[in-house]
């Protein structure tokens, strides 16, 4: 219990069974993607999409060493046999699971994952919103200005990249299009390994993914979240440097009329943005949508 983590904790709620493998398109620059209309990835995940499954997700922080640090597998395994629910995992895996370490890891990480899509807690669309998608109910006229500001291209434009409206099969919205942006968010002094100031957490290319690593486009990518239950949140942004909904929008709305509330002043003078980023990947930084 004495290793912090490295990223804030993404919401596992909603985004369960609908959430697509990963995918690459060709990308580049956010200024050129503009021009080309090249699209960034898509899914996966974890901000930086590397599990393409809740299985694989559920294993990983199984064994990180600044999560729950099991061991190995047969340390885990030995751990299981122990449990409470023991008996439970055996009726429904085999009597013989316990007796090949991978195994008992595999269906353990499967019982997490059908967990996480049959329980309705994960999922209960029983917000206010979903109510009113249902004809249930009338948004408030506060409620509706701000709806209309969160669709405004021409203001809030939130709903480019968190959907909002109903699928084609009549599915509730997630708030997100499981794309990947760069939004240059401040480097984080709560985490203590950006003490080193070489080091970066550059999202699709590492260094907690490494098999995007070469792609010099990808770094500084993280992957748009939901917004379902965002005001109960204490921590946005992929390193949790904000800490509540309104300094979050307030850098959305000034990131680049206002630079010097959140970042460093040059000693040439001016300032230096985006400095959660090594300076040859600052280019990626979306400056003309976001």
């Amino acid at each position: 219990m004495n290793r912090q983590g490295l990223r804030a904790v993404p919401s596992l709620r909603y985004v369960l069974n609908r959430t697509p493998v990963w995918s690459q398109n060709a990308v580049s620059s956010a200024a050129e993607r503009l021009i080309e209309g090249d699209e960034p990835p898509t899914g996966g995940f974890g901000w930086d999409g590397r599990f393409n499954s809740l299985h694989e997700q559920a294993l990983f922080p199984l064994f990180a060493e600044n999560e729950m640090a099991a061991g190995s597998p047969a340390t885990l395994t030995a751990k299981l046999r122990k449990a409470a629910y023991a008996r439970q995992f055996t009726d429904l895996f085999g009597r013989n699971v316990f007796d090949d370490p991978n195994r008992t890891v595999a269906m353990a990480a499967s019982a997490l994952e059908r967990f996480e899509l049959t329980d309705t807690s994960f999922h209960p669309y029983d917000s206010k919103f979903d109510d009113y998608l249902n004809g249930k109910v009338q948004f408030s006229e506060k409620e509706q200005r701000g709806m209309a500001l969160f669709d405004d291209p021409k203001r809030g434009n939130c709903a480019k990249c968190h959907l909002d409206r109903k699928g084609a099969d009549g599915s509730h919205p997630l708030f997100t299009d499981y794309q990947f942006q760069v939004l240059g968010v401040p480097r984080n002094s709560e985490i203590r390994v950006n003490a080193d100031a070489g080091y970066f957490d550059q999202g699709l290319c590492g260094p907690i993914r490494a098999d995007q690593a070469g792609k010099s486009k990808y770094c500084g990518m993280f992957k748009t979240p939901t917004l379902r239950n965002v005001a109960t949140r204490s921590v946005f942004f992929h390193n949790g440097q904000f800490h509540t909904l309104q300094a979050s929008l307030d850098f959305y709305v000034r990131r680049d009329t206002d630079p010097q509330r959140w970042y460093p002043a040059r000693v040439s003078g001016g300032v230096e943005k985006f400095v959660d980023l090594p300076e040859k990947f600052r280019v990626n930084v979306d400056v003309t949508e976001e």
